[in-house]
């Protein structure tokens, strides 16, 4: 058991199914009490009856009151889970405003806003823990997906600092950087998902599992795929040669389609 999560009130956003509710579930299993949400009430409802924790449907964004009186009027660790991807292709081609405005909506601002209701607790209590959901994309790129790329980039500078910040007044950050995860986002990444990541996907259960083993070993820089330690280091030290690799990959991509 994860001492730093029991009897915690822990949020999930966007845990009606995937990494969201493999993470509620974890937590639950751990002795936390949970929130989960969701969009879909449907799901979240389901998700929550199942593990014994609480539904709080709704826009991540606008769900932090809630979920605090939920819990009793305290949230210790939020996970800001909930996300979107388009494969949004082309910058040449046609430009998709709506798919560039949800995902800065949902991957980058619902962070923002979450954390900009939360910490003023935080702080005054001197501890507090915000999970941020990322992407190894937020670490590297992803072909075919422009808006999921950039935004996920924003999610993990917006984790870094915070984590920067407020570290010393008591704020732990995690940033969850998978690559593939089996799971609805994958199956809808179409050909690029299936050339990069459906190679070495993982079940979400083993994304929750790289959690709690962060939180225990206090780490910020989540990887349930720990080759993308060595991708990362690459792209930073030799990077006309990493975006050559990736061009490679994007020229096996189009041959595909």
């Amino acid at each position: 058991m994860v001492e730093a999560v029991q009897d915690a009130g822990v949020v999930v956003t966007g845990a009606g199914g995937g990494i969201g509710a493999a993470l509620a579930r974890r937590f639950a299993a751990e002795g936390a009490r949970v929130v989960v949400n969701d969009l879909d009430a449907g799901k979240a409802e389901a998700v929550a009856e199942e593990i014994g924790a609480t539904a709080v449907p709704g826009d991540a964004s606008a769900i932090v009151d809630d979920a605090r009186d939920a819990l009793g009027g305290t949230v210790d660790v939020y996970c800001a889970n909930a996300g979107v991807g388009f494969q949004d292709g082309d910058a040449a081609g046609p430009l998709d405003e709506k798919s560039w405005a949800l995902s800065w909506d949902v991957n980058v601002m619902a962070h923002v806003r979450a954390a900009h209701q939360l910490l003023p607790g935080w702080l005054e209590r001197g501890r507090g823990r915000f999970v941020s959901t990322v992407s190894a994309a937020g670490l590297l790129t992803m072909i075919g997906a422009p808006s999921y790329s950039v935004t996920k980039h924003g999610a993990l500078a917006f984790a870094e600092w915070l984590s920067l910040t407020y570290r010393h007044r008591g704020l732990k950050v995690h940033a969850i950087c998978p690559q593939g995860v089996r799971t609805d986002m994958l199956a809808a990444t179409g050909s690029a998902g299936d050339l990069v990541l459906q190679p070495t996907a993982i079940a979400p259960e083993a994304v929750a599992d790289a959690l709690l083993r962060g939180i225990e070993e206090d780490r910020f820089l989540i990887l349930p795929h720990p080759e993308v330690a060595e991708f990362y280091r690459a792209r930073a030290t030799d990077p006309d040669h990493w975006l050559g690799g990736m061009n490679h990959l994007q020229r096996q991509w189009e041959a595909t389609r």
